[in-house]
């Protein structure tokens, strides 16, 4: 079992006038992977990603300096590098796949490849895989054009960095699960990549437990509303599961568990998590599964029934997305690099880097986690089994009222069961692992079980 020292940080805030302590644990070893963590790194590897041009999911994929093809070889390149500085532990494929012309954004047959980079979990009995993406394909104002220009620095050259980026850090530490790096393409087309790792995850039986796509991660200022906030993240959370039978259907709605998914289960690790190692920058918990009326990489990974959850920054630009590079009217248009906030963007690494260092350092969530209905009273009972795996130092039972939007209590309890003072009719909660350096799993909401 892992050993560190874990150091802790007090910090003050002041809430409703009234003073408290809050104590901060912070495990050395993550803060270290979180601290290297380089916006000179970030901003290289963008302005070689945007040299190529255009990286649009059907430009040329022969020559070595212009289009999708030169790109992920490249990107290639880089995980093998990173790979081979951390003892060949990164696995390094093409996840490639052929589509045919539809009438629509598929205008052509050909191959698609994203681009993995696999760090398999050194706990052998441990299958959990954690997933972060971003996609290197971009485009500009005709989604079809796929030989204009189309540099897609921001977007979403930010996410495809930031998970470069990662998987070069974190390559070098040893975790319990697997953690996937996955550059992915054909997003501007339909998610196409994301929809074949997702379908692959399916069919191979990944115990996918958390999968997370940064889009468009590198701006701090939107210019409609003149915001500038390098402070924020969003994070979008599915509530009610996609793949939801009718059954769970009707335990949902007789227990109120609409804002329980796994996906928010999720953002909310996220953001306590994140807070926890990343200095001035709060996690803004998005309760809709994507911007209004939009979507991402994470959609097919919720309707293959996994938890997927998106980061966006706070205030897009759309004087960037989806561009031809111009001026016009005296104002500039066109996704460069000039225009990417690369110290915001290392920081929403960190965010990625925390989240998921901690949860792939920690035990697996406890199993079979009920609350026991027998009797009606003001006391609630939670049980629930050992997690698979190595054995938790104990657990934390979660509460917080119905009108919270994330948990306000922890206990700690050794016992694989607990009677709480407070009623099921009132407050919501939750059971996550956690091990002697306390790294938690994440959460996982009861279900009603009666005896």
């Amino acid at each position: 079992m892992k050993k560190c020292i874990v150091a802790v940080f007090c910090l003050f805030v002041t809430y409703s006038n009234t003073f408290s302590q809050v104590i901060i644990n912070r495990d050395p070893e993550i803060k270290s992977i979180v601290d290297e963590l380089s916006s000179e790194n970030l901003k290289a590897l963008n302005i070689k990603l945007v040299s190529f041009k255009t990286r649009h999911t059907f430009s040329d994929t022969l020559s070595k300096t212009t289009g999708i093809g030169a790109a992920r070889n490249w990107i290639f390149s880089e995980f093998t590098k990173y790979s081979k500085e951390s003892g060949s532990r990164l696995k390094v494929e093409f996840d490639s796949f052929a589509v045919e012309p539809d009438g629509g954004r598929v205008t052509k047959k050909t191959t698609i490849k994203n681009v993995l980079a696999i760090l398999p979990g050194v706990d052998t009995s441990d299958k959990r895989v954690f997933i972060v993406t971003g996609h290197f394909d971009s485009r500009a104002s005709d989604v079809n054009n796929d030989t204009i220009t189309a540099p897609g620095a921001n977007d979403d050259g930010s996410g495809t960095v930031a998970v470069m980026e990662l998987a070069r850090v974190m390559s070098k530490h040893k975790f319990s699960a697997t953690i996937i790096f996955a550059c992915v393409t054909g997003e501007e087309q339909g998610l196409l990549g994301a929809g074949n790792l997702a379908k692959r995850a399916l069919a191979e039986n990944w115990q996918v437990k958390g999968m997370i796509t940064n889009d468009i991660v590198g701006n701090s200022y939107g210019i409609e509303t003149d915001l500038k906030d390098n402070l924020k993240l969003r994070v979008f959370s599915e509530g009610v599961p996609a793949t939801e039978t009718g059954p769970m259907t009707l335990v949902r709605q007789q227990t109120g568990g609409e804002n329980d998914s796994p996906a928010r289960q999720f953002a909310r690790y996220v953001k306590e998590v994140a807070e926890r190692y990343v200095e001035n920058m709060e996690v803004k918990l998005i309760y809709r599964r994507d911007r209004y009326l939009r979507g991402g990489d994470h959609i097919p990974f919720s309707n293959q029934g996994f938890a997927a959850i998106r980061f966006t920054e706070m205030n897009e630009n759309f004087d960037r997305q989806h561009q031809n590079i111009r001026t016009e009217g005296g104002k500039d248009y066109g996704d460069l690099t000039d225009f990417v906030d690369f110290n915001y963007l290392k920081k929403v690494a960190g965010v990625n880097a925390a989240t998921l260092a901690n949860v792939a350092f920690a035990p697996q969530e406890p199993r079979n986690v009920n609350i026991l209905t027998k009797e009606l009273t003001n006391f609630t009972d939670l049980v629930w089994g050992a997690p698979a795996g190595k054995k938790p130092k104990g657990y934390y039972v979660l509460i917080r009222e119905t009108t919270d939007a994330f948990w306000t209590k922890k206990i700690f309890v050794t016992d694989a069961k607990v009677r709480l003072p407070y009623s099921k009719d009132n407050y919501f909660f939750a059971v996550q692992s956690v091990d002697e350096n306390g790294h938690e799993s994440l959460a996982v909401f009861p279900k009603p079980l009666r005896q």
